[in-house]
């Protein structure tokens, strides 16, 4: 590997994915030197427009959509200082059971052999040594969550130098349980969610796995500051405001820990882990 930095190469659905799972590790790889890739597989069209409009109501302009959520995630990557961002540029296929899932160019449609020959390409130029994605669920059920994973399976099997490392997002049912608290704390502050909203978000107690599945442990602490304001740079998108009214300092310790699922391993490191590139370093 003297001919090249070591490379860590995240693949996300759309714009905001990087900072909320994946926030602290490329902030802390970029800090200790490893050449950070971002993925962002689709264009966020099905996100909110101005004013928290949702898809389908009056002055939701998708397009304009697009634009303003990829000048968010480029805003992102400068704080966490993302070496290289590549748009697959994907339509977002919106939530499980949209109309938009089966719309020309989307996400979910496009089929995983397309998909997975183009990351590919972009795996053999940045020859990543390690690579995060989501589990095969998609760790909520999101259609495209659950698409960046098959392409990027598919994609990993296709390439000639595979990484060396694979890992899958997930979180502590220990912590969820926590998130769950602390909504619950702030839930005074919120207004009541639209029915139609509440029914499509996940069910807490089924997201992650239990405390003792979970391989790696990485502490992102020292940049939790960072993660905050690469979530803060997408506020236009609803979902966001709950951990941008926590502040800093509440968000750092509920957020301060990021934690994966190693399912590939060609360096023989020990489990538990607290580090992406043990083994490799």
């Amino acid at each position: 590997m003297a001919d090249r930095p070591l490379t860590l190469m995240a693949v996300h659905a759309h714009p905001d994915d990087e900072a909320t799972g994946t926030g602290g590790v490329l902030a802390r790889y970029a800090a200790e030197g490893i050449r950070t890739v971002l993925v962002t597989c689709t264009d966020g069209r099905c996100g909110d427009g101005p004013g928290g409009v949702k898809p389908g109501e009056p002055g939701h302009d998708p397009e304009a959509v697009a634009a303003m959520r990829r000048q968010e995630l480029e805003a992102s990557c400068e704080v966490l200082k993302v070496s290289h961002l590549e748009l697959l540029e994907y339509a977002d296929s919106g939530m499980m059971g949209w109309a938009s899932n089966d719309a020309p160019g989307s996400f979910w449609r496009t089929p995983v052999e397309e998909g997975a020959a183009r990351l590919a390409e972009l795996m053999r130029h940045y020859r990543p040594d390690v690579v995060v994605t989501y589990d095969e669920n998609g760790f909520y059920g999101h259609p495209d969550h659950i698409q960046a994973h098959r392409i990027t399976m598919a994609a990993l099997e296709s390439v000639e130098e595979p990484a060396s490392k694979v890992y899958w997002t997930t979180a502590p049912r220990s912590a969820m349980q926590r998130f769950g608290e602390v909504m619950r704390e702030f839930g005074g502050d919120w207004e009541e969610p639209d029915p139609a909203e509440a029914a499509e978000m996940p069910d807490m107690s089924e997201i992650g796995l239990p405390d003792e599945e979970i391989t790696t442990w990485v502490d992102t602490t020292a940049f939790g500051g960072r993660k905050f304001d690469a979530l803060a740079a997408h506020a236009s998108q609803g979902e966001n405001i709950f951990f941008l009214k926590m502040g800093k300092e509440r968000f750092g310790e509920l957020m301060g820990v990021e934690t994966f699922l190693r399912v590939k391993d060609t360096t023989g490191a020990a489990l538990p882990e607290n580090d992406l590139f043990a083994g490799l370093r």
